[in-house]
């Protein structure tokens, strides 16, 4: 590796076993100050940075007793969650395997597996009055197809979230470029007071995520009798 620029700027000199594509990544890696400041302040991941901004733009930490990560891996997230909220009861899950994380309960399986919903709140406790997803679909290298695939476990947890969450209750989800389509915007907006889209300072500008913010989840309306 070798320096350049006059400010400290790392440039990675091309290797024979690696691709440029994997060079441009690990030059953007060791000159992200996000990186950096996750690795001196213990994150896992810069990402973790993602929902610290997210908290101090809307405040949906705040009073959280039951929290849930979907798609926790590396953990950054739920490390946020357990050293805002240290008496709050925290369960992750993710298809990847993630190394513990001091007071969080971590599952290591599909959110979309049929037995996902009822394992999450049995670990939980109770109702969660926040659920947190920074779920994705692993990309096939095709943009509209991947953002589908993303947006169908928005969609999931999403409609996860209006079958469990507190009254009062929040949800935090990534999405797309463009935030939420305009029916999944209707549809929160029916079950929560606020509903805002928001790409905080962590989010590379580059990158087509955004992330949702609902607020004030109105529960769940009683069927009408027969």
């Amino acid at each position: 590796m070798s320096r350049g620029g006059g400010r400290g700027h790392t440039r990675v000199k091309t290797s024979r076993g690696r691709t440029p594509q994997s060079n441009r990544w690990l030059e953007r890696q060791l000159n992200d100050p996000y990186v950096k400041k996750a690795k001196a302040e213990g994150y896992r991941s810069r990402a973790a940075y993602k929902i610290i901004e997210l908290d101090e733009k809307f405040g949906f930490l705040k009073g959280s007793k039951r929290v849930l990560d979907l798609g926790l891996a590396p953990g950054g997230w739920t490390q946020v969650v357990r050293r805002r909220l240290p008496n709050a009861a925290v369960v992750g899950i993710d298809l990847l395997p993630v190394d513990p994380i001091d007071g969080a309960i971590i599952l290591q399986m599909d959110f979309m597996d049929d037995a996902a919903p009822e394992r999450l709140i049995e670990e939980l406790g109770g109702a969660p009055d926040l659920i947190v997803s920074d779920m994705a679909a692993n990309t096939v290298g095709h943009p509209q197809t991947d953002a589908l695939r993303t947006m169908g476990l928005v969609e999931a947890a999403l409609e996860f979230a209006i079958q469990v969450l507190e009254p009062g209750g929040a949800f935090v989800s990534k999405v797309f470029a463009g935030g939420a389509d305009s029916q999944l915007v209707a549809e929160m907006k029916r079950n929560f007071t606020t509903v805002k889209h928001a790409k905080p300072p962590s989010s590379r500008k580059g990158s087509v995520e955004w992330f949702v913010v609902a607020q004030g989840f109105k529960g769940r309306s009683e069927p009408e009798p027969e």
